[in-house]
């Protein structure tokens, strides 16, 4: 049965992007439930989603509810999908691994039987063909397309028969996360990190991304961590922007920007120093976001756990420098500009409008505050080498102090609350105040 679906556009305000997010629900469209747990596209167009209903298909603004054509998928929990050329390999709770191409379904009953199958959580393909199936507590099944075999944490060196996610890199090893750590297999050993003999900030892996140069991202309970092998580099809410430490998905677009969905939003990094974040019940709706996957026309797709799919169309990440240089220059270079917050210097040179603002300049010291607000820090440069950095807020209580700032670099203000906030910034030349709005 096809409906044609009524999409509701997001009415979020981003002037420095043309972008447009669309929420599709159960009452605004024909998706088959709002607690998605599954993600993918073909090369025909289709995007398909697997909820705790079932399976449904969006094409040209038209939604096809599967259950119409496989009773078995009807109120069935689709917890995994992967396009193999015209075949959709889908995942469920019940009746394991589910193949169905060009209209025609064929189901695995007698392995999932007797591999004890069921509870598909995850399935990737490697450069032969070879199926890798991730079990729930069952562990990991290899399907060659004729001989089924399974991996157990009592038979092999399996960390886990917790199996969470499962990533093959191009070397066609297998990379799993469990609930008990990490695993790598190459057909015939098996490494394995835990917060014990590695830096993996957490045992419990969510999901594994591989970019172009087979850099590993991994989704944990305590945030992001990137792996090259050998070094590993850790990405949470105390040292970024990032919205929630437990990183739920992760999906690498065609640029190479890195895509995750947390408990707390949505976030996007160039996997170097540049940021940015649309925030669960400030820039999105609150909710848990448990999914990401990037359709063949580059568009951004969202599964939440209760607020059905979210499609993010025209995403442009913003240059940092061009944006920087713009806030400073707005903040105290010219006469009469304005300040982030909306309040007005004069001459440059911030007049005083707080208790905080009070402290005039002993003799002249040149102030520029730079704020990098999606990227959650704030640059000052100033003539002195050093200075001490009071933040107040707009009461004019003091909620932060910085005793031994160097001149230009980063203060972390991602986890400050949101609000404005007077700046003192005292130096050996004397003491200028500033003003930025953290929104």
């Amino acid at each position: 049965m096809n409906k044609l679906i009524i999409p509701i556009l997001l009415l979020l305000a981003f002037s420095a992007k043309a972008q447009t997010w669309t929420n599709y629900n159960t009452k605004t469209s024909g998706i088959t439930g709002n607690n998605v747990l599954a993600i993918t596209s073909d090369p025909r167009g289709n995007v398909w989603v697997g909820t705790t209903q079932g399976l449904s298909r969006y094409k040209d603004g038209e939604w096809t509810d599967f259950a119409d054509f496989n009773e078995k998928l009807k109120n069935q929990f689709v917890n995994c999908l992967i396009v193999e050329g015209n075949t959709l390999w889908i995942g469920t709770d019940d009746y394991g691994v589910i193949e169905f191409n060009n209209g025609r379904w064929f189901e695995h009953s007698e392995e999932t039987r007797r591999l004890n199958m069921k509870y598909i959580r995850d399935i990737a393909i490697d450069h032969a063909g070879v199926k890798w199936i991730g079990v729930t507590l069952s562990g990991f099944v290899e399907y060659d397309g004729v001989n089924w075999n399974k991996y157990t944490a009592t038979e092999s060196e399996l960390l886990s028969d917790f199996i969470l996610c499962v990533v093959i890199d191009n070397r066609d090893r297998k990379w799993l996360g469990t609930n008990d750590g990490l695993c790598v297999y190459d057909g015939r050993r098996w490494i394995s990190y835990t917060t014990k003999n590695s830096k993996l900030p957490h045992n419990i892996v969510l999901s594994i991304a591989i970019d172009k140069d087979n850099v590993k991202w991994l989704g944990t309970l305590e945030g992001l961590c990137r792996f090259d092998g050998e070094n590993w580099k850790i990405y949470n809410i105390d040292n970024c922007p990032i919205p929630g430490n437990q990183i739920n998905d992760l999906a690498i677009d065609k640029d190479g920007l890195i895509w995750m969905a947390t408990d707390g939003g949505v976030a996007v990094f160039d996997g170097k120093e540049r940021w940015d974040t649309f925030r669960a019940g400030d820039a999105l709706p609150k909710c848990m976001f448990q999914n990401v996957a990037i359709d063949r026309q580059g568009n951004r797709w969202f599964g939440t756990d209760e607020k059905g799919l979210f499609c993010l169309t025209g995403y442009q990440m913003a240059q940092p420098e061009a944006e920087a240089e713009q806030l400073a220059d707005n903040s105290n270079e010219n006469a009469d500009k304005q300040q982030p917050d909306g309040t007005k210097v004069e001459g440059g040179k911030g007049k005083p409008s707080s208790k905080a603002d009070s402290e005039a300049p002993a003799v002249e010291e040149r102030v520029k505050i730079t704020p990098n607000l999606e990227e959650g820090y704030i640059t000052i440069t100033m003539n002195s080498p050093s200075a001490e950095v009071t933040f107040f807020n707009s009461k004019g209580e003091k909620v932060r102090t910085v005793p031994k700032y160097q001149n230009g670099a980063h203060i972390n203000i991602a986890k400050m609350k949101k609000g404005s906030y007077s700046v003192k910034v005292k130096t050996a030349n004397g003491t200028r105040t500033v003003k930025f709005s953290l929104r």
